[in-house]
């Protein structure tokens, strides 16, 4: 997938990655390229330009995006540029899988967790398990702090505070449902699977006679 494209379907797809920006995705996208996770395919004509880019999100990049808007037009809205289309690796696949999987020992961030959960279809049964009782862990002790520091301020709060406060809390609060209910449908997702599996044959073998013999 070209950049661009790749950039509009993050934001058309994944809520979490809504404010991705040129001057994030493509160094990231050089950064993958040159550990071998991505490889560029260039196409082989050269392609029309939008006639009109979002903003990029950096200097740099509106720099270089009006340059490229000067010269399409002189070129009657062609690009002299072919579009490089990224595809993954086999080494990428690899990375993708680590990155899901990693645990951060320092404590994640919501929007790390939430980036990990709209990928989490690539993971196995057990790493979804992993990585939503990790969170739960995680908000339960924020949860805690949050109620102790109500009931015990370390100072007077005013009206004002307390509602941010208590606002706070309500919504780890409920955070902690959400994820309690997803790691219930897991749970039986993974019951399922299990009953639904085929049994191990015994090591024990049944002879014509009736009797078990070990093979």
């Amino acid at each position: 997938m070209h950049g661009y494209d790749l950039r509009k379907r993050l934001r058309e797809d994944a809520g979490a990655l809504a404010n991705l920006s040129f001057g994030s995705l493509y160094p990231a996208l050089a950064r993958l390229e040159a550990a071998g996770a991505v490889q560029a395919v260039v196409a082989d004509s050269p392609v029309a330009a939008p006639a009109a880019l979002p903003l990029t999100g950096s200097i740099s990049g509106e720099r270089a995006a009006l340059v490229a808007r000067r010269a399409t037009a002189k070129l009657g809205g062609r690009s002299t540029r072919a579009r490089k289309v990224y595809e993954i690796t086999r080494r990428g696949e690899e990375l993708f899988e680590q990155l899901l999987e990693a645990t951060d020992r320092g404590g994640e961030d919501g929007r790390a967790f939430s980036l990990k959960l709209a990928f989490a279809r690539h993971l196995s049964a057990p790493a979804r398990l992993r990585l939503l009782e990790h969170r739960k862990l995680e908000v339960s002790d924020r949860l805690r702090r949050a109620s102790d520091s109500l009931a015990a301020p370390r100072r007077e709060l005013d009206r004002y505070e307390r509602s941010l406060a208590e606002h706070a809390r309500d919504a780890l609060a409920l955070e902690l449902s959400w994820i309690d209910n997803l790691l219930a449908i897991e749970q039986r997702s993974a019951g399922e699977a299990e009953r639904n599996a085929p049994h191990h044959r015994s090591s024990a073998a049944v002879s014509p006679t009736g009797r078990k013999s070990t093979p």
